[in-house]
């Protein structure tokens, strides 16, 4: 187990290289990763991004869910507070879906994800949970209602066996 004083210990490491000075709160990259928290799925090892090149945010299945994007909403509002305005239009915002996820266990849950997902039940196979490939469709779909007009949206699943990721849908932007 990787105990208090060990991240205190790799915390003082990351400190002295001085990686974190001069970063900025907007994503360098212009890139926002929405992924799953399997820990085998580490967007910024996958994409060997360096620290503050993407924003990345993480939940079970890396799923577009409701909550997702009251989080999306609640960043806009602080970039809207940097920059007065609403950002860049260049920004890229990723779908990273991956095989062998644990949300295909929770299938057996159907209550359980239609709370995740605040639908009724009867309508889960719509969010295609045991499918990563058809997941990811769904939620680049839901992004690309709900995000601004001229960002681009893509849909990504990583192989967990193989480490590579498969463009499922390609960057398109949003229309206005």
């Amino acid at each position: 187990m990787i105990d208090t004083d060990e991240l205190a210990t790799r915390n003082a490491e990351f400190a002295d290289g001085g990686a974190f000075a001069d970063l900025k709160l907007m994503p360098s990259g212009r890139l926002t990763v929405i992924g799953c928290v399997d820990p085998r799925v580490d967007p910024s090892d996958v994409f060997r991004l360096k620290l503050g090149e993407a924003a990345v945010i993480r939940n079970v299945g890396g799923r577009v869910t409701p909550a997702a994007l009251r989080t999306l909403g609640m960043l806009s509002k602080v970039v809207q507070a940097r920059t007065g305005g609403s950002g860049p239009a260049a920004n890229h915002y990723a779908v990273l879906h991956h095989t062998d996820c644990g949300i295909t266990d929770l299938a057996a849950f159907p209550e359980l994800l239609a709370d995740y997902f605040e639908v009724p039940a009867a309508d889960l196979d719509a969010k295609a949970v045991t499918d990563p490939v058809a997941a990811v469709r769904v939620d680049v779909g839901i992004l690309k209602q709900e995000l601004r007009a001229g960002v681009l949206v893509s849909g990504l699943v990583y192989d967990v066996a193989t480490g590579l990721i498969d463009v499922v849908v390609p960057p398109s932007r949003v229309d206005a």
